[in-house]
């Protein structure tokens, strides 16, 4: 088809845009002047009588049945959504709300003179972030508006065509609200004898188009859920979707009646697209920051404006089967599609020395060898490996929100930092036979490969993503009664080995095996400490990417990355990755001029807040690769909870045993047909009929002999090993210089939302405070909180630490200068009142005391006074530190205390305005002050003659007050002087106890 064809399919779309669009193509759409000169004056009749009508919501017919996806939240009429929005905890709700169409009274004939439209692509036009699809009885109307919802385009689907095709028109035009509903009620007064034009669903999206044995279907977002912002670009999860037939009512009901048609949606369904899949509409999340940002500034000095989504990463959009038909029929596809990434994404702030840093957690998994645990096991024949996992770590001072310098210098913020690290199966041909009852199945090599194809495959694709060097961190098992995972090993170890040989020095693969599960369970072996010692070798080596322009800020640029491994990449790789994690960490803080070396201790807040991050990173690649969560934590490696956490490990394994046996098979088939591996075809077996998906995943063996062999001693690109460097010159060259900010990146309108009227407690950011989302864990020993005090800084130390571990200094330059026992008072005492003090707590939550008083202020109560009377007057002002931190952080007042704040905030309103007397006759208080001060009152006032010689010797500065002579110490001024050369100190150190 045509795809620069007008929605009517008549060729070009001509400049007047609200008369062409209608769909006349329905029983009752003809026009009784029976050409085109009739229709053009039908629709300008329907313009007249929009622009004249007040803006009241059309009545929608009930959508007609879709398939429906488990997991997913029903759909809402466009009035709940706006009742959904008031009590959203987002800034915007879950569900979309629809576009807002007023009807069409009858009017005269007159041509709408005032119409202005837009093509897109040119300067202003922004994407589309929520859309509302109309059905007619013929054809699928798709509405699209911006972040503004102040433009709006239209795409119309074909219900009528050929099974197996489908048939997409995309308009061009950009519309304003005025205009896009007059369109509308064009089209619905042109369908009124079949039901007219009703509102289908609202979505966030459409995820693309999907067959199976007849018409297509259409996926769309029904249900968000914002996660992270990055660079002013929000990161969403996918909370709902919904499968809609592409189809009329009568075809629909011929195609269910075809049970493979049934079984193929019912097979789809076991696939949870609620939970953990992301997407963005600016930010390409399917590459790592480094990528994006070094991809802008290329294009930038090529003269060229890439689109960032329009060149994501295949291997990390999920997807991608799907927005194949939508590619073949749209020109702008991912103008109206979304691609998505299947893995794991949070975000949290966290004040560290009064400065707001963002950690965020991005985890991308591969679509392609993708599966459950014991069904895809090392690599195929392309050297894709199973539960290949791309984790990146962004540290990011949230001092500003763009990507972008003052200046502006585009993309050249130097407040962002990331670290990359990756996991993925051993690159060999292994399997696991699951079919038995056996928790541990034998680990067979199906494939013995001297060339280690699979391998020299995996790793030039790894050198090709990331640069080198590549450093392998096999953490599989060296020893064992029966050989399991040794057998891996060895034959690991020769692989890497062998590749080695050819690559030149410098950029050889670095290899280090460690059996972490039996050093894990001996006394003598420091696990944490050896993962740090290798985790430090990683960063030295392969860097971190940190933003900049190399002027005023030295950026950095990471070259390589880590490779971690054990059998199934979960537990005791998630353990390795968090020591890397927090390695990385250090030095991103260090680059941030945050921290001043590159350490950061475990009995950190800081640290707490990562291990918590990597901790959920854990538990949903687990559930995704094998089922369950975590089963060894990192409690269980540093040995602490060692009795709680031996019962949450037998419960997990059980249910990942259980998952494994009886419902991987079933999520499997719902992996291959999600993602395109298995396609229908008339006369080829189905998919619950297979044997094994072998061949789904594995090049076709007729194809073996046309394919060129790859060289087996030159198995890589020598492009893929040259060092990674930031482009200079990244300014917008040609006909980008001189554009606007604007122009290139639109974060004002979609973080700031300038038109839209927000609230601290619905904003992402404000949310996302560290201990409001990760609160410290119990101490299982004493009961006692992890964080006894609302410490001010992250870096402090907590309380909790390893028993194996010797006790490091406090690495605060706050409590550089405290005693011993200020020290043990700060870290071991646990404070008056609940430990988990008001400022940790959820909103929802109600605080410890709600104040009394009408001016918030809270009067102390007889609970909180001290019942012990003081030693001395003096003692009262000596507060020791705890109750410094707890006052500050719970003011209280008394009573008298309260009136006077009430008297002082409201004696401005009780000033007149215009005061014709000397004495304002309105204020009571001004003249009961006035006649206070009687003259004998300040008679009173008047000191003696040795006072006033005092006050003339204590304004008296001689020329050099800082000396101090002999003359001097009998003066008043110098009593305290005199008390020190005795020596005694000049403040008292008498400790007060106000408890």
């Amino acid at each position: 088809m045509d795809n620069h064809s007008n929605l009517d399919g008549q060729g070009e779309r001509p400049h007047q845009p609200l008369t062409s669009l209608p769909d006349t193509s329905d029983q009752n759409a003809q026009s009784s002047l029976g050409d085109k000169e009739g229709q053009r004056i039908k629709t300008e009749r329907d313009t007249v009588r929009q622009a004249r009508t007040n803006a009241v919501p059309s009545s929608t017919a009930s959508p007609l049945p879709s398939a429906q996806l488990p997991h997913t939240s029903s759909m809402l009429s466009t009035t709940e959504s706006t009742l959904l929005d008031a009590g959203s905890e987002d800034e915007e709700p879950a569900i979309a709300a629809g576009f807002e169409r007023s009807t069409s009274p009858a009017s005269a004939l007159h041509r709408n003179k005032g119409a202005e439209y837009q093509k897109v692509g040119e300067e202003g036009v922004c994407k589309m972030h929520r859309f509302s699809l109309y059905e007619t009885v013929n054809w699928f109307y798709l509405v699209g508006g911006d972040v503004t919802d102040q433009k709006f385009r239209i795409l119309k689907i074909d219900r009528t065509a050929d099974s197996g095709d489908l048939i997409v028109v995309e308009d061009e035009i950009v519309y304003t609200r005025k205009e896009m509903n007059q369109l509308l009620n064009a089209v619905d007064d042109g369908n009124k004898a079949s039901g007219g034009l009703r509102l289908k669903c609202t979505t966030w999206g459409v995820l693309g188009f999907i067959r199976f044995t007849g018409a297509y279907y259409m996926l769309v977002i029904t249900k968000r859920s914002q996660v992270a912002v990055i660079g002013g670009h929000y990161v969403y999860q996918v909370d709902g979707t919904e499968l809609i037939s592409l189809t009329t009512s009568s075809s629909r009901s011929k195609a269910e009646r075809i049970p493979e048609e049934a079984r193929f949606v019912s097979t789809l369904s076991n696939l949870d697209l609620s939970r953990s899949f992301y997407f963005s509409y600016t930010y390409d999340i399917t590459r790592s920051l480094q990528l994006n940002m070094i991809r802008e500034r290329k294009a930038f000095g090529q003269g060229l404006l890439r689109k960032s989504l329009d060149y994501h990463d295949g291997m990390f959009v999920w997807n991608q089967h799907l927005l194949g038909p939508a590619s073949t029929a749209l020109q702008n596809t991912y103008d109206w599609c979304i691609p998505i990434i299947h893995g794991f994404v949070d975000q949290t702030n966290i004040s560290i020395h009064t400065r707001t840093v963002s950690i965020t957690v991005i985890a991308r998994r591969s679509r392609l060898f993708a599966g459950a645990r014991f069904l895809k096991r090392g690599a195929n024949d392309l050297g894709f490996v199973a539960n290949d996992v791309e984790t990146e770590q962004i540290v990011s001072e949230a001092l500003t929100t763009s990507f972008h310098a003052p200046g502006p210098q585009l993309y050249a913020n130097p407040n962002f930092t990331s670290f990359v690290q990756h996991r993925g199966s051993i690159p060999l041909h292994w399997t696991q036979d699951n079919s038995g009852v056996s928790p541990k199945p034998d680990i067979e090599l199906n494939l013995v490969d001297p060339f280690f194809s699979a391998a020299a495959l995996h790793f030039d694709n790894l050198f090709e993503r990331y640069g080198a060097p590549i450093y392998v961190l096999n953490l599989v098992k060296s020893r064992e009664r029966i050989p399991r995972e040794s057998i891996l090993l060895h034959e690991y170890t020769n692989a890497i080995t062998y590749l080695n040989q050819s690559l030149p020095e410098g950029k050889k693969i670095l290899y280090k095996a460690w059996d972490m599960s039996r050093a894990s369970k001996s006394r003598d072996q420091d696990v944490i400490g050896t993962l740090e010692a290798s985790a430090r070798d990683i960063v030295s080596r392969t860097g971190f990417f940190r933003n900049g322009d190399n002027v005023y800020w030295k950026s950095s640029i990471q070259n390589g990355v880590a490779r971690t491994n054990c059998i199934d990449c979960l537990d005791r790789t998630n353990a390795a990755q968090f020591i890397i994690g927090k390695c990385a960490l250090g030095h991103q803080l260090q680059a941030l001029g945050i921290i001043p070396n590159e350490t950061v201790e475990f009995e950190t807040d800081v640290v707490t807040v990562l291990s918590h991050m990597y901790h959920a990173h854990g538990d949903m690649i687990a559930i995704q690769y094998g089922g369950s969560h975590l089963v060894n934590t990192m409690a269980t490696y540093r040995k602490i909870n060692q009795w709680s956490s031996q019962s949450r490990d037998m419960v997990e394994s059980f249910k990942r045993y259980y998952n494994n046996s009886f419902l991987d098979r079933q999520r499997q088939e719902a992996y291959n047909l999600f993602l395109g591996n298995y396609r229908f075809a008339q006369g080829q077996p189905m998919l619950w009929d297979l044997a094994t998906d072998y061949y789904l995943h594995h090049a076709d063996p007729r194809a073996w002999s046309e394919r060129r062999r790859r060289n087996y001693i030159k198995w890589f690109d020598p492009c893929n090993l040259e060092e990674r460097k930031m482009p200079q010159d990244f300014g917008p060259k040609g006909a980008l210089a001189g554009k606007p900010l604007d122009f290139f990146d639109e974060y004002w309108l979609e973080y700031y939302r300038p038109t839209n009227l927000s609230a601290f407690p619905k904003i992402l950011s404000y949310k996302l405070n560290s201990m409001r989302k990760y609160p410290p864990p119990k101490d299982t020993q004493d009961g006692a909180s992890e964080l006894n005090l609302p410490q001010p800084t992250p870096i402090l130390k907590n309380k909790q630490r390893d028993n194996n571990r010797p006790e490091t200094e406090v690495s605060s330059l706050i409590t550089s200068s405290l005693d011993n026992n200020e020290k043990n008072s700060l870290f071991n005492e646990k404070p008056p009142g609940n430990a988990l003090s008001d400022w940790l707590r959820q909103p929802s939550q109600p605080l410890q005391s709600e104040p009394t008083s009408t001016n918030n202020l809270q009067p102390l109560n007889n609970a909180q006074k001290s019942d012990k009377p003081l030693k001395d007057k003096s003692a009262a002002t000596q507060w020791t530190l705890d109750q410094f931190v707890a006052n500050s952080l719970s003011p209280t007042v008394i009573e008298s205390e309260a009136d006077e704040y009430l008297r002082y905030i409201n004696h401005p309103s009780n000033l007149p305005l215009v005061v014709s007397t000397e004495d304002p006759p309105h204020n009571s208080d001004f003249l009961a002050y006035i006649q206070s001060n009687s003259p004998d009152a300040a008679a009173q006032m008047l000191s003696t003659e040795d006072d006033i010689a005092d006050f003339e010797e204590f304004v008296n500065v001689v020329d050099d007050p800082l000396t101090v002579t002999d003359a001097d110490t009998p003066k008043k001024r110098y009593k305290a002087y005199r008390q020190w050369l005795k020596g005694r100190s000049l403040f008292k150190q008498q400790r007060a106890d106000l408890q």
